[in-house]
């Protein structure tokens, strides 16, 4: 990126996630460093390294690596699409309260977070107590890599489930028996790009890299989100819905997570849909070969009342608004007259009545109503813009296709701020237009959200574990 905001180049390289058993989901840590390598000789090719003034990291959270004192990890890292910690992340609630730990994290802390995710892992494989002595997130372990410091952000450091959002410090007594946790030091703190990683991505050694951010907030800051009551939509594995506060004020009902916004300030009153790009690219397995776009172009030719209903919780499981782990993906309402577009086009729609839910309780909890502002590249139906737009009553903002890799650009822009002092311009929401309600099709999607709540009323207790007369967990209904 340059100083004025204008993209220059961009270059993306995939890694496979690895799932060995039920609720699982794992990747290689060696696989990013691959990437990083594939992605900077390319940028290199076009732009020549010693114009580079810095790098910025985004990475996805709760992703956990356990590493050795040298940063060698101990075992595959375990990203946030894993669910096997769901007992450790109850147990740690419960011991610290679930309301107390709400409070001082901004979190509701499950088994998708650091703690409890490193506490199975090292109760599964105890050997690796005696091996690990790092408990990092993806992009510690990456910036440790580059520059030989392991250092997490703010925003990163919400991911654990230790973080006290208020002292900016880890909360004693919570990690107490795992491997140290990085520093935390803000998003704009840079070290220099160390010789032997230089050598291996092909860049010049000294290069400032920058602590960065998780890519929901950077994603929200590529996005062009300023002032307060505006909200980011990025459509990407999982969406990610993401209102900008100037208060950290906490929802009494735990309905959505706080975290410190980097070089705006303010706070993100953030919601996570955990299987929705996931989502679209199975069903496009199922029934496209895998191509999204026509996977899109089969929804957009069906009525969305004359689709079944759908709820879209493939992970399984639930947060956004919901917080549960135990629902799953649901199809009802099926008929011999339904084709690959009625799934299509219900899945979509049970999407958006999910993201409709969220953008109410936002609104209702914290006041937060302002125009969504949406981001996402493949794993976006082209109409996705105009249903969230009917569906909420809000204006709408469609994907500006300049930036698409908003994160990416948010990192950009936090390394800019923190080696050169540049404020660099977002994207205007101007320049990518605005897709208004239409008052007609209000009615439509109040019949869509009360079908899609009262599918989730009838669905919900076949996959909650029972309770037996004295009170402990039955054997779970969905086996």
């Amino acid at each position: 990126m340059a100083a004025d905001g204008t993209v220059l180049a961009s270059a993306r390289a995939d890694y496979p996630t690895h799932r060995p058993e039920s609720g699982a989901a794992e990747q290689d840590p060696a696989d990013w460093l691959t990437a990083v390598g594939r992605v900077t000789a390319s940028l290199a090719d076009r732009i020549d390294p010693e114009r580079w003034r810095g790098i910025g990291l985004s990475a996805m959270i709760p992703t956990l690596v356990l590493a050795d004192a040298a940063g060698s990890p101990v075992a595959q890292a375990i990203i946030w699409e894993d669910g096997r910690a769901e007992d450790f992340g109850s147990a740690l609630r419960a011991d610290f309260g679930p309301d107390d730990l709400y409070q001082r994290t901004g979190q509701w802390v499950d088994g998708r977070y650091l703690v409890p995710m490193a506490r199975r892992l090292l109760a599964v494989a105890p050997e690796l107590k005696a091996r690990a002595s790092r408990l990092l997130g993806a992009k510690d372990y990456l910036f440790g890599a580059l520059t030989g410091e392991y250092l997490t952000d703010p925003s990163t450091a919400t991911g654990f489930g230790c973080y006290d959002l208020a002292a900016d410090a880890w909360i004693d007594g919570i990690a107490d028996g795992l491997p140290a946790l990085p520093d935390i030091e803000p998003s704009q703190a840079w070290r220099p790009l160390r010789a032997e990683a230089a050598a291996a991505a092909g860049l010049p050694p000294g290069i400032p890299v920058c602590v960065g951010g998780a890519d929901s907030v950077l994603g929200a800051l590529g996005l062009g989100i300023t002032e307060p009551g505006q909200v980011a939509y990025i459509a990407g594995t999982s969406n990610v819905i993401l209102g900008l506060s100037g208060t950290a004020a906490a929802d009494p009902a735990h309905r959505y997570l706080i975290t410190p916004m980097p070089v705006l300030g303010g706070w993100g009153l953030e919601m996570d849909l955990l299987a929705t790009g996931s989502a679209h690219g199975w069903l496009a397995g199922l029934l496209t070969g895998g191509d999204q776009d026509a996977l899109a172009r089969l929804a957009a030719g069906v009525d969305p009342e004359e689709s079944p209903s759908f709820l879209p919780y493939l992970l399984p499981g639930e947060q956004g608004a919901r917080w549960d782990p135990d629902l799953a993906g649901t199809l009802t309402g099926l008929h011999l007259g339904h084709g690959p577009g009625h799934l299509a086009r219900g899945l979509q729609t049970g999407i958006v009545a999910e993201s409709r839910h969220c953008l109410t309780v936002l609104e209702q909890a914290s006041g937060v109503a302002g125009g969504v502002f949406l981001a996402g590249g493949g794993a976006t139906a082209s109409s996705l813009a105009a249903d969230l737009a009917d569906a909420t009553g809000r204006p709408v903002s469609p994907p500006d296709p300049e930036r698409v890799d908003c994160s990416a650009i948010g990192a950009a822009m936090v390394a800019a701020a923190g080696v050169d002092g540049v404020a660099l311009p977002a994207s205007p929401p101007a320049v990518r237009g605005v897709v208004l309600p239409d008052p007609s099709r209000a009615a439509r999607w109040d019949r869509l959200a009360r079908r899609h709540e009262a599918t989730l009323a009838a669905a919900a207790p076949l996959y909650h574990r029972a309770a037996t007369a004295d009170g402990s967990a039955a054997e779970d209904p969905k086996t």
